[in-house]
């Protein structure tokens, strides 16, 4: 179990107010330090940057400008068939 990850899903439960009453004292266990802080803080981030409205700051035609010079990127290239496969280990190979 990754416990950061449950941390995390415990602090964005606790910010959506969505955190069942039985995790409530986890939740707040979990901003019990950096790692719950930085969490809390993007999370409310996140929210901020979703809940905005468009900003002057941007020019109108930004969205084509930018649209234009993603076209204008070149394509990633695929891997050789092979080229980066891991080995597979012997306990989920297979019968040979």
């Amino acid at each position: 179990m990754d416990t950061n990850k449950k941390n995390r899903e415990y602090i964005s439960l606790l910010l959506d107010g969505e955190i069942p009453d039985t995790d409530l004292e986890l939740a707040m266990a979990a901003l019990d330090g950096p790692e719950g802080q930085q969490a809390w803080d993007a999370f409310h981030h996140i929210g901020d940057v979703l809940r905005a409205e468009a900003t002057a700051e941007l020019s109108p035609d930004f969205g084509a400008r930018l649209a234009a010079r993603l076209a204008d990127e070149p394509m990633p290239t695929k891997r050789a068939a092979g080229a980066a496969e891991p080995a597979a280990s012997p306990a989920i190979a297979g019968p040979r």
